[in-house]
């Protein structure tokens, strides 16, 4: 019966999509760890999906008490506590998973992340960086645009150009970073290269909110004012309540917003 219970565990913790901070292989201990520690972060992420943060802490500490060496565990607490905003936890445990495994670049590229939405973003490159000199790192395309959109913040627009360049190059259908290299080429005053990428963005993937204020500032500039009025309109409609909307109320045209 024990076993029949894991397995029901092991099969719950496939069913539902969860955040890919569990899955890198250069962050299993040798001979793959305590598995009862792997089941309870899996089973934790996908609460955490699901916004059940208190449920996922407490599988969280299930998953350290099988096994304290866990990278993976302690990854997941730091994306659990940067989303309840209790930053010197995040932190702690972010730094945790880097020191039981230095090359898990799952976990150096939500730190760099974290860490550039804190505005340090000095202190969040070289993690996008060492991230990404991992050839086990199946999911490169991450840390490039997390790093673009951080560079973008830092307005360093040549590296921002680059690093999101670099992530279409890996996944070309990786709307965040055609956004940015959109957003890009928009504030450098290439209007017609920023509405042919986010053109290329809106058939590919569900347009949010900053890639529809983007289209009315986009328009607003080549005076495409029939453009300009549907953008407008699809936010009004999509996105009533996100602050894209009320700048566009409000006619804050200036306003760029963030992708981080």
């Amino acid at each position: 019966m024990k076993y029949l219970f894991l397995l029901i565990l092991l099969g719950l913790a496939g069913c539902v999509g969860q955040p890919a901070s569990n899955s890198s292989p250069e962050a299993r201990p040798v001979g793959g760890g305590d598995f009862r520690a792997q089941i309870h972060t899996d089973l934790a992420a996908n609460y955490f999906l699901r916004a059940q943060h208190a449920v996922a802490l407490q599988e969280l500490a299930e998953a350290i008490k099988a096994d304290s060496g866990y990278a993976p565990a302690y990854n997941m607490l730091g994306l659990v506590y940067a989303e309840l905003r209790e930053d010197q936890r995040a932190e702690v445990n972010f730094r945790h998973a880097i020191e039981r495994s230095p090359q898990f670049s799952e976990a150096h590229n939500n730190f760099g992340q974290f860490l550039c939405q804190r505005k340090r973003m000095k202190e969040a490159r070289p993690h996008f960086e060492t991230a990404l000199a991992n050839p086990l790192y199946v999911s490169p395309e991450k840390a490039l645009s997390n790093a673009g959109a951080c560079s973008l913040e830092q307005g360093d627009l040549a590296a921002a150009e680059m690093y999101f360049t670099r992530a279409i190059q890996r996944a070309p259908n990786h709307a965040s970073a055609r956004l940015g290299v959109a957003e890009v080429q928009f504030r450098q005053d290439r209007w017609l290269g920023a509405r042919a990428q986010l053109r290329q963005l809106t058939e590919q993937a569900e347009v949010s909110a900053q890639a529809l204020w983007l289209g009315v500032r986009i328009e607003r500039r080549l005076g495409d004012r029939e453009a300009e009025a549907n953008y407008g309109a699809q936010l009004r409609r999509r996105y009533p309540e996100a602050m894209q909307t009320q700048w566009l109320i409000t006619g804050q045209y200036d306003q760029m917003g963030s992708l981080l």
